[in-house]
């Protein structure tokens, strides 16, 4: 079985069958499971006992012209495969995370209330242009139309328009967000359902150092960006 051709979330799977662990990069899971499927599966025969090839009439030119094409075809796609094989080193965490129904079927009613729920506005956000790029602010002054809460005004934030109590604080592809400030902080983090969110006010040392660490581990980085290691960071 090819397993180079799977995904990560497709490996994971086949290793969650077999009882094996789910962390760690895409070259590693593939290694785990070739090592397991050696394991079980009994070995090769050796080559001297293998079934000779039929002799079959001698292939024509127009036949070897067209192998040979066919082998070009074949190497060409190898190498435009070949060029992807860096890829095997980047982060491979978990996209999805793992929700029983109960969870999932209320990302689903919260998604559904979204839908329906109005665009929050602040007082007098057509007016001036300022206003329109910051967020919402409850209305104040008595003689507010917002406040009064009149049909041609922007609506108001309210305790009707909150969403299931059950999804609450969960990231929109269901994982429980937990906010992290150096790589420390990533043991005991569980990857198959909760994702982690670097501090704002970390710099680029300590995002590398989680970053690395969080690839060791399979954890997904929300916030995750380009860090242009030089010196010392490499």
């Amino acid at each position: 079985m090819a397993f180079d051709d799977l995904t990560v979330a497709e490996l994971k799977e086949l290793l969650r069958e077999r009882n094996l662990p789910v962390s760690g990069r895409k070259a590693e899971l593939v290694a785990r499971l070739e090592q397991d499927e050696s394991s079980q599966n009994p070995e090769d025969p050796p080559p001297g006992e293998a079934d000779e090839p039929e002799e079959g009439p001698e292939p024509s030119d127009e036949d070897s012209d067209e192998g040979e094409q066919e082998q070009d075809d074949d190497e060409d796609d190898y190498f435009e495969e070949g060029d992807f094989e860096e890829w095997d080193d980047f982060h491979t965490s978990r996209q999805k995370p793992v929700l029983d129904d109960q969870t999932r079927a209320a990302l689903d009613m919260r998604t559904a209330q979204s839908k329906k729920q109005p665009a929050f506005r602040r007082q007098e956000w057509f007016r001036y242009r300022r206003l329109s790029k910051t967020g919402y602010r409850k209305p104040k002054g008595k003689d507010s139309k917002m406040r009064q809460n009149r049909k041609y005004r922007s609506p108001m934030a309210r305790v009707g328009y909150g969403k299931v109590a059950a999804a609450r604080g969960l990231h929109p592809s269901g994982f429980a967000e937990v906010l992290v400030h150096n790589s420390s902080e990533l043991d005991g983090v569980d990857p198959e359902r909760q994702a982690i969110r670097i501090g704002s006010s970390v710099g680029n040392r300590g995002r590398a150092q989680i970053h690395d660490r969080a690839d060791e581990l399979g954890l997904r980085i929300l916030n995750r960006r380009t860090i242009d290691r030089k010196g010392d960071l490499r």
